[in-house]
């Protein structure tokens, strides 16, 4: 007979889980960090994301007035979403750093803090892109409070184009990576490595890494930009940006071996598509321009920037809405990153990996739910507030934004579109689960009473609360 929910069967089948011991009580520890929500900070473009050793995660990055630097902080990554901001430096009066400020980049570097960045001349027309890379140096311990000034100019091969500065250490020696336009080369930008003598010294030997020649590095413009560097599983990976600033924008991939020389070019092995595009399923388009971070579980994290919307009117670069992002980053087989899509807006998701069977996951195949281990965007699930209380949650996948799971009478599961119907809105409600010093979750079904999401088969269903089948691991 057809279920009718009324407002009193909705809280009381909620209240009823109330009765749950508090060492199975929904949710996560409640010390743990808060689940970032993208966008993570509006209108702020070129995004780096670090955490520092004093315990704080910073971030600056373009504003769209291209006119100041600026600075946040927070001991989490969600919150530096609403943290203070303070404006390290802004734009001079007249002179080469009278116009737009590109791309800033904080780094520690000898016991100082340096702020890179690219700057231009005001005044209109072509000589607004006579951008070439500066400094800006700390004069004390605490780089949101203390005192600016301009250190100076990167001196580099060319007086050229240039921006987009990072710098690392590997294996004690600190390098500098950049894009450059290089005189002699038809290009916008090329990718360049050196070792860093001093701030705003170079070594002498320079290496052109890459030149923007593929299909998708030259739509639009022909770029090579924004590198950032990640050492891990053995091997330096490189990523850079290419193409246009709008949709057609997009991260490349450059990899060496973590005991080659990183200034030969040789070294370096470029993944031929792009690991990282817009994607209409989840509406990120244009994302770019990245850096890498840790989450507070030591977990990698990807830093980019990306519109919510395809269609742009004038000039993308003066378009305000580049908003920074962060997702989780994993790892393939072999150790590469799997950059996977741009998870779009929302609570940053996460997978289940089931515990009686490591090697499947909480997955989909447009709207059938698996247990298996398709691509990655194939097992990534956004966890949102439900309708039945604090403890209640619903799951949807990434990929499709407006369906959820959603139990059925007969034990099965399924994706379905949310119905607006009383029926939806009971059997698409779960609790989140979690026994008291495990790691283990469940996520029990509020409209069968002690029954949770599971793995029979390969499939995904009702089973037992306590089935062995019944627990998955966050990842």
């Amino acid at each position: 007979m057809p279920f009718n929910l009324s407002r009193r069967g909705f809280i009381g089948s909620a209240a009823a889980l109330s009765a749950v011991p508090a060492m199975a009580r929904a949710a996560s520890d409640p010390a743990a960090a808060p689940v970032p929500i993208n966008p993570l900070v509006k209108q702020r473009a070129d995004a780096q994301v670090f955490r520092h050793d004093d315990g704080y995660y910073y971030l600056t990055g373009s504003v769209p007035e291209y006119d100041r630097l600026v600075l946040r902080r927070s001991k989490t990554i969600a919150g530096l979403s609403t943290a203070k901001e303070a404006v390290l430096w802004r734009h001079e009066a007249s002179g080469p750093r009278s116009g737009y400020i590109w791309a800033p980049e904080l780094h520690q570097i000898d016991g100082k803090y340096y702020m890179y960045f690219a700057a231009g001349p005001a005044g209109g027309g072509d000589d607004v892109f006579r951008i070439r890379t500066y400094a800006i140096v700390c004069d004390g311990p605490d780089p949101m409070s203390g005192k600016w000034s301009v250190a100076g100019e990167l001196q580099t091969p060319w007086d050229s184009f240039n921006l987009d500065s990072t710098s690392f250490v590997h294996k004690g020696v600190r390098y500098f990576a950049w894009a450059q336009r290089e005189p002699g080369i038809e290009t916008n930008s090329n990718l360049y490595i050196a070792k860093l003598e001093a701030p705003l010294k170079l070594g002498e030997k320079v290496t052109r890494l890459t030149v923007p020649t593929l299909d998708w590095e030259v739509r639009g413009y022909k770029v090579a930009e924004a590198p950032a560097v990640l050492h891990r599983n053995g091997r330096l990976f490189m990523t850079y940006s290419a193409s246009a600033t709008d949709a057609r924008y997009c991260l490349g991939l450059l990899t060496a071996d973590e005991n080659a020389d990183l200034l030969d070019a040789k070294s370096w092995t470029k993944s031929p598509q792009p690991v990282f595009v817009s994607n209409e399923q989840t509406s990120v388009y244009g994302p770019g321009h990245n850096s890498f971070t840790v989450d507070e579980q030591g977990r990698d994290i990807l830093v980019y920037h990306g519109r919510d919307y395809k269609e742009i009117q004038g000039d993308p670069l003066l378009n305000p809405d580049r908003h920074t992002r962060v997702q989780r980053l994993y790892y393939t087989a072999d150790g590469t990153p799997d950059f996977g899509v741009p998870v779009g807006n929302g609570p940053m998701p996460e997978r289940f990996v089931s515990a009686a069977s490591p090697q499947s996951l909480l997955a989909h195949d447009g709207l059938q739910l698996l247990g298996g281990n398709p691509a990655l965007a194939q097992t990534q699930f956004r966890q949102l507030p439900g309708r039945a209380g604090k403890q209640s949650v619903m799951l949807s996948p990434i990929l499709i934004p407006d369906h959820y799971l959603v139990a059925k009478k007969d034990g099965s599961v399924t994706l379905e579109r949310d119905s607006k119907s009383a029926d939806f809105a009971l059997r698409s409600q779960f609790v989140r689960l979690q026994d008291k010093g495990s790691d283990l979750l469940r996520f029990a079904a509020i409209s069968a009473p002690g029954k949770a999401l599971g793995l029979a088969d390969g499939q995904i269903r009702l089973v037992g609360s306590r089935d062995t089948t019944a627990y998955w691991r966050a990842d």
